[in-house]
């Protein structure tokens, strides 16, 4: 009787075994793994490769110059569930954002910030306000705001715009110093044709100096040409 529970209770043993072995087997066959590549694209969401291998992303500056306040109302759309941008607003679950640029992370007294972007020092200005638009997550780690972010710093440069107008009114960047830079060779390229017609002979002669070169004095072009 004993060998018969005995053998009764090694195969319970073993079928256990063998059900764990082939769940763990199973388990690492169905196991979710994110696709070499993407279906589609989510906004906001970084694809593998991208941080590391990116050229650096030029300052905002450099798209403000073509950015439009009515493509900027636009993208507020993608704010207005959680915000409001008029005088006096209610605060949402964000709070309203009349006038922020230039005023300080965090403040509106009748609004709970969260403690990760109280602690950001400075103020609300083109390029914090640009890098918090571009990845709260990243800005503020800690943040409560879910929002992913846009990715396109045109984008970000029309709703910068946009909202400077809703009653912060800040003085508008210059392009980088880098793009009035590549203005300076076709000046470069001017100004060197300007000389070229300066030194161009006169109606009927030859050109400016080439006859003194290389004359005695008193010699005309003619005795050089014989040799003299």
């Amino acid at each position: 009787m004993d060998d018969r529970n005995n053998t009764i209770a090694g195969w319970v043993l073993f079928g256990g075994i063998a059900a764990l072995g082939l769940s763990i087997v199973t388990g690492m066959y169905f196991a979710p793994h994110r696709p070499e590549t993407m279906g589609y694209v989510v906004e906001g969401v970084e694809q593998e490769g991208e941080a590391g291998g990116a050229e650096a992303e030029p300052p905002i500056a450099a798209f403000l110059a073509t950015a439009s306040a009515a493509r900027g109302e636009a993208q507020f759309k993608k704010c207005a569930a959680c915000h409001t941008v008029t005088p006096g607003g209610a605060n949402g679950i964000g709070p309203n954002i009349y006038g922020v640029l230039g005023k300080a992370h965090g403040h509106l007294p009748n609004f709970q910030y969260s403690d990760a972007l109280k602690s950001v020092p400075g103020n609300w200005d083109w390029d914090s306000m640009s890098a918090w638009l571009k990845s709260p997550k990243s800005y503020a780690p800690g943040t409560r705001m879910s929002f992913a972010g846009l990715s396109k710093p045109q984008d970000r440069a029309d709703l910068l715009l946009y909202l400077n107008a809703q009653g912060s009114n800040l003085p508008v960047p210059p392009p980088p110093a880098e793009e009035a830079a590549e203005e300076e060779p076709a000046n470069a390229v001017e100004a060197v044709d300007d000389v070229a017609v300066s030194e161009e002979a006169p109606a009927g002669g030859s050109p400016a100096g080439a006859a003194s070169v290389g004359l005695p004095t008193g010699a005309t072009t003619d005795q050089a040409a014989k040799g003299n």
